[in-house]
């Protein structure tokens, strides 16, 4: 991916230093909950919900964005770069819909964070918090992802930021609403079932941003659609509770399997349009 000098973002928070937030709200969305708990042979969704409750609003001094002057390192500059993609990317397909894209904040963190969504160390991994419209990401995860996970490569990393933001476009979108009031009154496999569609969207904007991203920058190298696609495998849950030495039971699935991924991220990436990527109303995912 050629990022390099390009445009950034200045919705970018960085609390590497440790800032808080507010807790409590609604719950958190992203790929890491599953990802790092499985690595270490450990379910960490069934902690999320214990980690809303009260928490005092910090200084406003956590929360100063980093404009295109503040940028710390080569790390924090990509994220930037493809923050700013995405604002571009969303930007225009929502003009093309006749509304009006709202930007999200990226918050980088190490150890730990509290969001409007709860608190979380940096073994949730990346995530989304529809409560505060923020994007949460340890830069080390993408160090678990090429090391532990097989899925190295700058457009892989790229991909995992796209899909978080995919989850805030739901949020823009009502997704994020529906489906979780459809939960709370959902049985365990159903929810599942739902959280699996969620996710499979996200991946499918994700493919959005691929093609629409290289259509106006003309960013993409070669190899580059392949490490999203392996990225997407890697992180597929029959993968993943195979390489924890776990029975793969699709009823527990929470975000797809690594076939379902893939195709729903070559979807988006092939249509280059939202229109594509309605998983809620797909027969067979």
């Amino acid at each position: 991916m050629r990022w390099r000098g390009r445009r950034t973002s200045g919705n970018i928070s960085d609390r590497r230093g440790g800032g808080l937030v507010r807790a409590g709200g609604l719950g958190i969305v992203g790929i890491g909950v599953v990802v790092v708990g499985m690595l270490f042979g450990v379910d960490l969704r069934p902690i999320l919900g214990l980690l809303e409750g009260a928490g005092a609003l910090q200084p406003a001094s956590y929360q100063q964005s980093v404009g295109p002057n503040d940028i710390d390192d080569r790390t924090e500059e990509f994220v930037a770069v493809v923050l700013a993609d995405t604002e571009d990317v969303w930007r225009q397909e929502f003009q093309r819909l006749g509304g009006t894209y709202e930007e999200p904040k990226l918050v980088l963190f190490t150890g730990a964070v509290r969001s409007a969504c709860g608190s979380a160390s940096s073994a949730v991994g990346p995530f989304y918090c529809p409560a505060d419209r923020q994007i949460y990401l340890d830069t080390d995860f993408f160090r678990v992802l090429e090391q532990r996970l097989g899925a190295g490569g700058d457009f892989a990393r790229a991909y995992v930021i796209a899909h978080e933001v995919g989850h805030h476009v739901q949020n823009l979108i009502g997704v994020m609403e529906e489906t979780q009031r459809l939960r709370q009154r959902a049985s365990e496999r159903q929810s599942n079932a739902i959280s699996v569609r969620v996710e499979l969207q996200a991946d499918c904007f994700s493919g959005i941003w691929a093609r629409q991203v290289e259509e106006m920058f003309g960013v993409l190298e070669r190899g580059d659609i392949a490490e999203a696609m392996n990225a997407a495998s890697r992180i597929g849950d029959d993968v993943l509770q195979a390489n924890a030495g776990r029975a793969v039971v699709p009823d527990s699935f929470t975000h797809g399997s690594a076939e379902q991924r893939q195709r729903w991220f070559a979807r988006g990436f092939e249509a280059g349009r939202m229109e594509a990527c309605d998983t809620f109303g797909a027969d067979d995912l």
